[in-house]
């Protein structure tokens, strides 16, 4: 308890206002908590101020059109949380009144929501004694426990969890529960945690054993692959641009992009818009090509490098559904396209 009592204490005197601690409402504790999911607070609390301002309400959420939910989403990635979030909510809105579960087991039923997420809105909501487990508790507990099991293995995350579970309180369960992920948020960060100004200085297993660096243990590593984008922005002779929804379970479901062609390797300009130069594009060729970015821009996802390259083709002609920048602005995009979008580059088209 002793444990316990001290987190407590430091999180009581060393916590952040944050909107989504000062409510037991699980509808912003669900939304704080998908938006955060592999999401840092700086980052995220942005959008949550941004959602709750469009969606007071889970009903307000679930009526809304899918375009404005990934809207708004832009820029903070993993667009399938977006989507099971609104899912969820068109199924909490119409399937149960607008009422969320009241347990653990039951807000594991919700698509999207897996241990943690269930997790910390029972016991955040509904003050339910069960111990939520994300990646700051492992570091917490696997330092102060001095434990170099690997968190990557299925196994060890369930020894993790029977543990978090010995050392909640069950008396306050909520507060604990915000405590070790505060802690492991601001005091025991990562990389060269400042342990000797530290509440568990002389009681940490990993800093007496010097090990702190070292844990928690993880071996496995995300196999990253290369891919090579290459957008076309079509413009027309009344000056409006071709788009087109993404579809298919791949990255960026269901939002917008310019029409795109995918090599397995990096190829020249020159060969690449030669070979564009050969294209029909809706039965038209272009009257003129040229590149609209000097650099390729790499952009970073969890499993993949892309190499992405802008390349103009105008036409004479009127090109079919084609969009003014004003109706395409209004559209979700990925963020890298969003961004070249407001740059010099194409602003200058």
């Amino acid at each position: 308890m002793e444990f316990s009592n001290s987190l407590i204490h430091w999180y009581l005197q060393n916590k952040r206002d944050l909107p989504w601690r000062n409510t037991t409402n699980p509808y912003l504790i669900w939304l704080s908590e998908i938006m955060l999911q592999q999401t840092r607070v700086a980052q995220g609390l942005p959008y949550f101020l941004a959602f709750t301002e469009a969606f007071p309400t889970v009903f307000d959420l679930a009526k809304a059109d899918e375009e404005q939910v990934l809207k708004l989403w832009q820029g903070l990635g993993y667009y399938s949380r977006a989507r099971n979030l609104h899912a969820t909510a068109k199924y909490i809105a119409v399937e149960l009144n607008g009422n969320f579960p009241e347990n653990y087991k039951n807000l594991l039923q919700l698509k999207g929501v897996g241990e943690y997420t269930a997790a910390a809105i029972a016991s955040f909501s509904y003050n339910e004694p069960v111990a939520v487990v994300d990646g700051n508790v492992f570091r917490v507990l696997s330092r102060y426990f001095n434990i170099d099991s690997d968190i990557s293995d299925g196994k060890t995350k369930k020894e993790f969890q029977n543990l978090a579970q010995e050392v909640l309180p069950l008396d306050n369960p909520a507060l604990f529960n915000q405590a070790i992920m505060e802690f492991g948020a601001l005091q025991c960060v990562p990389k060269n945690p400042n342990c000797e100004d530290c509440i568990f200085s002389s009681s940490c297993g990993a800093l007496q054993q010097k090990r702190v660096a070292k844990l928690p243990v993880k071996s496995k590593k995300t196999k990253v692959s290369n891919k090579f984008f290459n957008y076309l922005v079509l413009k027309d002779v009344t000056g409006n641009f071709v788009v087109k929804k993404r579809e298919g379970k791949g990255i960026w479901e269901n939002l917008y992009e310019f029409p795109l062609i995918e090599t397995e390797e990096l190829v020249s300009e020159l060969d690449f818009m030669n070979q564009l130069a050969e294209m029909d594009f809706f039965d038209q060729k272009p009257n003129e090509i040229f590149v609209l970015h000097p650099q390729i821009i790499q952009h970073k996802l969890s499993h993949q490098n892309l190499y992405i390259r802008f390349f103009q083709l105008n036409f004479d002609v009127k090109l079919p559904d084609s969009k003014s920048l004003t109706e395409i602005q209004k559209l979700p995009f990925p963020i890298v396209i969003h961004n070249f979008m407001a740059s010099n580059y194409f602003n200058s088209l």
